[in-house]
């Protein structure tokens, strides 16, 4: 990198710090997440502040990020208007369900909640918009995965060291492609504990008019209710809604299409599965 690529770079990732911290900032904050001295993290703030980047209050001298980042981020979701497009096939299948509804988008090796719906129950599994999970952890990253169809090489790149999350996290690549195999065959993937402990799940692809995997619903169900039966209803709601929602984005049901049968193989219980940990 040049000189100007290094304060671009240093610019942006301040910014994306401020996002995440989902409050107020000093510059002695600033100052000692990146390292710098209180002259550089001022400076670089205050070059955000004038791009009109972050706001800084007047009467405590924080800094937080301005609605610029909203703006845009809205610009690019109705560019692609896929949640749009969506979002009534999600809403049904929430009220159907009584679950935790999920559209999430592949970026690299982890997934980025797009869109939700929460589970009114009692117990039910948490998440919210814009967070992010390992891809090979939980079952909407699983579903984009497999329809990706990377090879062993490409995966291996992708996870080069597979982190356990969970007794049940798959840490093996072999282990890995088996999975994805599986996945491939019955239309939808399937996470058994495998990124949080007493949280199940499972997810499917939605394809647009080319034939490509573009995103993913998934469905996460606290282990106390992924019973058999249970989990056999909620596979077929979801392969159900996942035909209509790519309908919607002009999928007529040809290359990468789902299946119309599907045959769940989750398990009765939420013990974990033997797996070889790299």
């Amino acid at each position: 990198m040049n000189p100007m690529d290094l304060t671009l770079a240093k610019g942006l990732a301040v910014l994306e710090w401020l996002v995440h911290q989902q409050g107020p900032a000093r510059v002695i904050d600033v100052a000692n997440a990146f390292g710098l001295a209180r002259s550089n993290a001022h400076r670089t703030l205050q070059t955000l502040v004038q791009c009109g980047w972050v706001q800084q209050d007047p009467v405590s001298s924080c800094y937080r990020p301005s609605l610029r980042m909203f703006e845009l981020g809205a610009l690019v979701a109705d560019a692609t208007d896929i949640r749009a497009l969506v979002r009534p096939k999600l809403a049904a299948l929430a009220r159907i369900t009584g679950e935790t509804i999920h559209l999430a988008t592949l970026d690299g090796a982890e997934i980025v909640y797009l869109d939700k719906f929460d589970s009114p129950l009692p117990v039910a599994a948490y998440s919210r918009i814009g967070g992010r999970a390992p891809a090979y952890c939980v079952a909407s990253g699983k579903a984009l995965l497999a329809a990706a169809q990377p090879d062993a090489a490409a995966l291996s790149a992708l996870f080069p060291s597979p982190v356990a999350h969970t007794p049940n996290s798959i840490t093996d690549i072999d282990d890995l492609i088996a999975e994805l195999d599986r996945t491939r065959k019955c239309g939808y993937a399937e996470n058994r504990e495998e990124w949080r402990l007493g949280v199940c799940g499972l997810g499917a692809p939605l394809f647009d008019a080319r034939g490509v995997p573009v995103v993913a619903i998934g469905m996460s169900i606290p282990a106390i209710r992924f019973t058999r039966a249970r989990s056999r209803k909620f596979a077929e709601q979801l392969l159900a809604c996942v035909r209509e929602a790519s309908a919607a984005l002009g999928s007529r049901g040809e290359t990468g299409a789902l299946p119309d049968v599907a045959e769940p193989r989750l398990n009765a219980s939420s013990t974990p599965r033997p797996r070889r940990h790299a």
